[in-house]
């Protein structure tokens, strides 16, 4: 069970979220897109989203900035989320745009309001769970799709309503964050997507 709980921490990492998110609104999508596209598409979101944030991180670390992948000290998250939010403004400026990528283009820009949320509270020393932000989003943004799309995804969002309940279970047992930081964390990533799908939907 330990393993499972720590594995939890890992695997539904928020650096993991907007290429999930992403990579199933691809798959569940009946909209045609050349295979060629969704590879570009998806290889330029991992690279802005997850290869350039894991080098900025080991380059915090470096500099005595970070002390571990998971920001566990409130003043070490600053820096990274206003990176971060950069990171996610080039993906709507220069990879997706609203008129072909409608659904998955709202999306991002629930996550950049988001991690500018997120910021927010971690510049007043506020921490919010930011597993429970990408996962809490990630599940209304599938919600969306279930919807506009009129496709059954029951499984993969009562997978992800699991996974959502083990990983704030691992942060609990790591004594990651309290309650209120999960509930908080957790209102920073659903709001926003919820407030985008009037755009969208």
């Amino acid at each position: 069970m330990r393993f499972l709980l720590k594995s939890a921490s890992f695997i539904f990492h928020p650096l993991w979220i907007p290429l999930a998110g992403s990579s199933l609104y691809f798959l569940f999508t009946p909209r045609f897109f050349p295979h060629g596209v969704i590879q570009a598409k998806l290889l330029a979101i991992s690279i802005l989203t997850i290869f350039i944030p894991v080098v900025f991180y080991f380059l915090l670390k470096n500099l005595g900035k970070a002390q571990s992948i998971f920001l566990e000290d409130v003043r070490e998250r600053k820096w990274p989320l206003f990176f971060f939010t950069i990171l996610i403004l080039m993906v709507l400026n220069q990879i997706l745009n609203s008129y072909n990528y409608a659904a998955l283009y709202y999306y991002f820009v629930g996550i950049l309001f988001a991690t500018i949320l997120a910021f927010t509270l971690a510049s007043f020393r506020i921490k919010a769970s930011l597993h429970m932000m990408g996962m809490g989003g990630l599940i209304v943004f599938l919600i969306g799709l279930s919807l506009n799309f009129n496709i059954n995804i029951t499984y993969t969002i009562s997978f992800l309503i699991l996974a959502l309940g083990l990983t704030a279970s691992s942060r609990i047992y790591y004594k990651a964050h309290t309650y209120g930081e999960l509930l908080l964390g957790l209102a920073c990533g659903v709001i926003p997507q919820a407030v985008v799908l009037y755009y969208w939907l």
